[in-house]
């Protein structure tokens, strides 16, 4: 899975990413810099600690991000 969703604060879009065959997880934020994570379960826990939907231009993008990892978690993807 791959998301890409425009922050506020940069031109650059924040990039998140699942890739459980190559078992990369991985947030590129919209300062360019990145967090690195072992799990997807450290992943999504990061993003829920760290991001909120009013970072972002379009509001509904954060909680389609928000609800697809809810599905992945509960094993519905």
């Amino acid at each position: 899975m791959e998301f890409s969703l425009c922050s506020l604060d940069c031109a650059l879009p924040v990039e998140v990413t699942i890739d459980d065959d190559n078992g990369r997880y991985m947030i590129r934020k919209s300062d360019s810099s990145g967090v690195f994570f072992n799990t997807p379960a450290e992943l999504i826990t990061w993003i829920r600690n760290n991001f909120r939907q009013e970072e972002f231009c379009t509001p509904e993008e954060f909680r389609h991000l928000m609800e697809k990892l809810k599905e992945y978690e509960s094993g519905n993807m």
